[in-house]
């Protein structure tokens, strides 16, 4: 028997609890999200990634990518665990394309970033806490629940955004 756990959409993604406690069903919809934006990249090239959106945005799923590496360093490693890690690509957007950085790349270095926020959560409480590091609300107690949802709002956002690239490079839509 297959449990919600186990089970996948058609297209591979995981399909987010439907029952169950509040930690791993948080961390289920956070799953999917990250599996549908990387499902917005599949098949994709070097030159389609870096397509933008519509004029005068510059948005481009690669920049996207890159955005989202920078969004779970910061949430999980600084915000949560208190850890001094620079940005990741150097810049604080991550929205700014490199020549010499392609899709597979960010891909890689996002995928990593998640595995490292994996392990800093692992085994903690939704009630644990951590601070937020800048911006206007620097210094803020923040809970591992309101990381968690935060994180999910901010791929889901990001995913509408994905969906519309897509669609523009290839003309491929889907949820």
């Amino acid at each position: 028997m297959t449990t919600d756990a186990h089970r996948k959409l058609p297209d591979g993604r995981p399909v987010p609890l439907l029952t169950g406690e509040e930690l791993p069903m948080l961390e289920s919809w956070l799953a999917f999200h990250r599996a549908t934006l990387e499902l917005k990249c599949a098949g994709l090239d070097d030159g389609q990634a870096r397509t933008a959106s519509a004029e005068p945005s510059s948005l481009t799923l690669l920049g996207l990518v890159q955005h989202l590496a920078e969004v779970e360093r910061n949430w999980f490693q600084r915000a949560f665990a208190g850890l001094e890690v620079p940005p990741v690509f150097g810049e604080r957007t991550g929205y700014a394309l490199d020549a010499d950085r392609g899709l597979d790349e960010a891909l890689t270095v996002w995928r990593r970033e998640i595995a490292r926020g994996r392990e800093l959560i692992a085994g903690r409480s939704l009630e644990d806490t951590g601070r937020i590091v800048d911006g206007p609300m620097a210094g803020l107690e923040v809970s591992l629940r309101w990381v968690l949802v935060h994180m999910i709002e901010e791929y889901a956002r990001h995913n509408g955004h994905a969906d519309i690239l897509r669609e523009r490079i290839d003309g491929v839509t889907g949820t």
